[in-house]
């Protein structure tokens, strides 16, 4: 007897095998998904292919495509202007000129002789007066104009004074002089897992105004935020001290941890435009839970270091008071008298407080 899971393959010279996907009844729904239609028994599932046609790869579905699309970076470019000086005393003229044939032409029209033509070339001289007053634009020194036509980045003025460029031109100063913080003051775990405070100066300065204005909201905050996610991540992959020369530490590799932090940094807040000038670690310190531990492990580890320099020259002592005491033939020593020489002289050397010896007269 045929298993009743089993469905009979249509095609001549095939054996039984397992049903096809769309054949086989449907899995229990997830909750909350909606209910899919079940397939009629014997027929194939909408859609689908029928027995014994090999299913053709199509396109992904339209739900899963991806609708999202490249976007070029702007890059700053200079805008047309030239000097404005010339421009404003023309603008004077005009506006002059104008207001001058409308209230000279008003009068004649008011007295019946005509004059409509005069105020019409007056007016025309003030609608040109006017036009001037927009493409004037005053850049001071330290500061730039970021211009938009309409919506559309045209260019950013850099030359300092009064300058004509496009009318109708929205403006937007940016500073592009140098600028410094100071990070706050972050709890961070180092490399060894110890928690430290540790705060630094960036110095910084907007070099690409037309990404500082449209690839961030606010270039500041932008620069804060980065700085300090960037102190972070460079804080965390050092260990607060080491006695390893090789290895490169927070105190004791300060000008090559400025620099990593530095590029950090740079790498971060380069899609705003900034160039980073410098960076200092400011504040640098155990967390307060952990300090007076680490107080008393530096402490001990002083105190070894000098032990080891104090032990080191007590035994380079002794050894020349032997040598000299056998080369120039002042006694001669047997081994226990050097042994009780050496001890001697090593307890007096490596003692911290004044040793008091003992004179044995009797020998």
């Amino acid at each position: 007897m045929s298993d009743p899971t089993i469905t009979p393959s249509p095609m001549p010279g095939v054996p039984d095998q397992a049903p096809a996907p769309w054949q086989m009844a449907p899995a229990a729904p997830m909750a909350g998904a909606p209910m899919a239609a079940a397939p009629i028994p014997g027929q194939p599932w909408a859609g689908m292919p029928p027995q014994g046609q090999p299913v053709a790869p199509g396109p992904m579905p339209t739900a899963y495509a991806a609708t999202t699309t490249a976007r070029p970076d702007i890059q700053e470019k200079a805008a047309w202007s030239i000097s404005g000086l010339l421009a404003l005393v023309l603008d004077l003229v005009l506006w002059i000129g104008g207001i001058v044939l409308i209230a000279m032409n008003a009068s004649s029209a008011s007295s019946g002789y005509g004059g409509g033509g005069g105020i019409l070339i007056g007016i025309i001289l003030c609608v040109i007066a006017f036009l001037l007053v927009t493409s004037i634009k005053i850049v001071s020194p330290g500061d730039t104009i970021v211009l938009t036509f309409f919506g559309n980045y045209i260019g950013t003025i850099r030359h300092t004074g009064i300058n004509m460029t496009v009318p109708f031109t929205s403006p937007r100063h940016v500073s592009v002089k140098v600028r410094n913080f100071e990070t706050h003051e972050l709890k961070v775990n180092d490399a060894d897992g110890n928690p430290i405070n540790i705060a630094a100066i960036i110095v910084w300065r907007v070099a690409d105004t037309a990404k500082a204005v449209f690839g961030v909201e606010y270039s500041e905050q932008f620069v804060a935020a980065q700085s300090e996610s960037a102190l972070r991540h460079v804080a965390s992959s050092h260990p607060y001290d080491t006695s390893d020369p090789t290895k490169e530490s927070l105190r004791g590799s300060t000008e090559a941890v400025a620099r990593e932090l530095a590029e950090e940094v740079a790498s971060r807040v380069q899609i705003a435009g900034i160039q980073v000038i410098e960076t200092r670690i400011s504040s640098l310190s155990y967390a307060p839970e952990i300090a007076q531990a680490m107080l008393q492990r530096q402490q001990a580890s002083a105190l070894i270091a000098a032990r080891q320099k104090i032990v080191e020259g007590a035994v380079m002592m002794v050894q020349d008071a032997l040598d000299r005491l056998e080369q120039d033939h002042i006694v001669s020593l047997t081994d226990p008298q050097k042994a009780s020489m050496v001890a001697n002289l090593l307890v007096v050397l490596c003692s911290d407080s004044r040793a008091t010896p003992v004179v044995n007269t009797s020998a």
